[in-house]
């Protein structure tokens, strides 16, 4: 399991873009029936990718469980939320099977032991990209499809940032301990995410940046609003958010995101704004 550690904002004025990219990029999420996992510090953030082909896969695959949480299994103090950005695949939980069609979504409480994934057709896998956040409370596993989402409409084309922001693990949808997952699609024509921008200091977060077509990328920017960075970013690939960074982006053409927090709240709504004006 990749580590990684919190960083300083200070120090990252310094970083080069390849030390910028190992902070918080995050590349290479789904292996062939394999579970990939990466660890990180800001508020215990778990980022998990899994690609099942020939097996059922255990959520726990490869992950020193004891070693890296000290706990007996992965969720026995963690809550998580995964969505299938592949082909159809089942989340079979505590022997129950859920059917997630591409860009549904679980979510899946705190004690559960046992979560494996099959893909309906080898030749076809699905993709489930997980985020995991610590819990206090166990409630219940609920299965969200992309239609049941709670949606939003927000930007427009003149401003290249007409969206619909689907709701899925969310205080309007169910109740969790802090963890809130959602998926954000851009029109076409539209390629500006997350702006005007903005932080919130009482919560992270990450995106992972899916439906970029072959040859084209995403510049997500990040960083403190007087000293911005940008990493590129290409299709499947997630990136780490602190609470001080700002988390936008802009493509070359139009996608989709997912988007998942873990804080002190879950207040969507609770951010600091920043003047598109004051970046610098």
């Amino acid at each position: 399991m990749d580590i990684r550690y919190s960083s300083n904002p200070k120090d990252i004025k310094r970083y080069t873009t390849k030390e910028l990219r190992e902070e918080f990029l995050i590349e290479n999420l789904y292996k062939e029936d394999e579970v990939t996992a990466i660890y990180s510090h800001v508020d215990r953030m778990v980022i998990l990718g899994c690609m099942p082909i020939k097996e059922s896969v255990p959520i726990d695959k490869g992950i020193n469980v004891w070693e890296n949480f000290g706990t007996t299994y992965f969720l026995e103090r963690r809550e998580i939320g995964i969505f299938n950005i592949g082909n159809t695949g089942n989340v079979i939980v505590n022997g129950e099977v859920f059917t997630l069609k591409n860009k549904d979504c679980i979510y899946i409480p705190m004690g559960t032991k046992e979560v494996l994934f099959k893909s309906d057709d080898p030749k076809k896998p699905a993709k489930f990209y997980m985020v995991s956040s610590p819990a206090h409370k166990s409630y219940k596993t609920k299965f969200i499809s992309i239609e049941d989402a709670a949606k939003k409409n927000l930007g427009s084309t003149q401003l290249s940032n007409k969206r619909v922001i689907n709701q899925f693990i969310h205080p309007d949808v169910l109740q969790t301990c802090q963890l809130s997952m959602g998926l954000t699609i851009l029109d076409n024509g539209s390629v500006w995410n997350t702006m005007p921008a903005h932080t919130h200091q009482r919560r992270m977060e990450i995106y992972t940046y899916i439906d970029i077509p072959e040859d084209n990328v995403v510049f997500h920017l990040m960083g403190e609003e007087n000293e911005t960075r940008h990493i590129v970013i290409q299709n499947e690939q997630a990136v780490i958010s602190p609470s001080w960074s700002i988390h936008s982006g802009c493509g070359t053409c139009n996608y989709a995101f997912i988007w998942a927090m873990g804080g002190e709240n879950q207040a969507f709504d609770d951010m600091d704004t920043i003047k598109t004006i004051n970046l610098k």
